[in-house]
């Protein structure tokens, strides 16, 4: 099967419903498209997601998304199902986008975080155009609120904030956490602590400075 190809397939074509992992990985590992096409619906969105909350440079997630498709792809004959398919996922994802943060940070070391202004106002202009109740001062107050989050995050230790993330943003239990990450669980609920309340001190911090 074509890797590269098999990444561009669209998402709104038709795909059975594979409700059993275990036959979703054996499609997979057979070189189906179309359990990849089934995959991609369930995952995509989600660990763009991640992806983007977990690196500074947002506008590389895109990329970052691409090389762990091609890595699921690559690596899924060799999942042993020691784990469930969506931990081992996330795990590949959350070690693709760090290495790429680390990189990055190697490369731009006394470079500051900026958000892309541009992406803002586009951001600001879709919730515009979606919700005829809100001015534009009120969106634009959301949407830089929520830009404020993300930096925030950026300025996480890594540790603290793999933890969060996964959590608070992709929701993810205790446990799947633990395997995603390696360690125990008692490790992920002290990370989560001590990754909420520095959180809460840049925040807060932020919030004073644009007073």
């Amino acid at each position: 099967m074509n890797t590269i190809r098999s990444i561009g397939v669209a998402l709104d074509q038709t795909a059975p419903v594979v409700s059993d992992e275990a036959a979703l990985v054996a499609e997979l590992k057979s070189g189906s498209e179309e359990a990849f096409a089934y995959l991609l619906a369930i995952y995509q969105n989600p660990l763009f997601n991640l992806i983007s909350h977990m690196m500074a440079e947002h506008g590389e997630a895109a990329d970052v998304l691409q090389n762990v498709l091609i890595k699921i792809l690559r690596g899924i004959r060799q999942f042993t199902g020691r784990s469930s398919l969506k931990t081992w996922i996330y795990r590949i994802a959350v070690h693709e986008a760090s290495n790429h943060r680390r990189s990055w940070r190697r490369r731009l070391l006394h470079e500051p975080f900026s958000m892309d202004d541009e992406a803002l106002h586009l951001k600001v202009q879709s919730s515009i155009y979606r919700s005829g109740r809100e001015t534009p001062y009120s969106v634009y107050e959301k949407a830089e609120c929520q830009a404020e989050v993300k930096r925030a995050l950026a300025d996480l230790a890594e540790p603290y904030r793999a933890v969060v993330v996964l959590r608070e943003i992709e929701g993810l239990s205790y446990d799947e956490i633990a395997e995603v990450l390696g360690v125990a669980e008692g490790t992920v609920k002290s990370r989560l602590r001590r990754g909420r309340e520095a959180l809460k001190r840049k925040l807060a911090a932020r919030l004073s400075r644009s007073i």
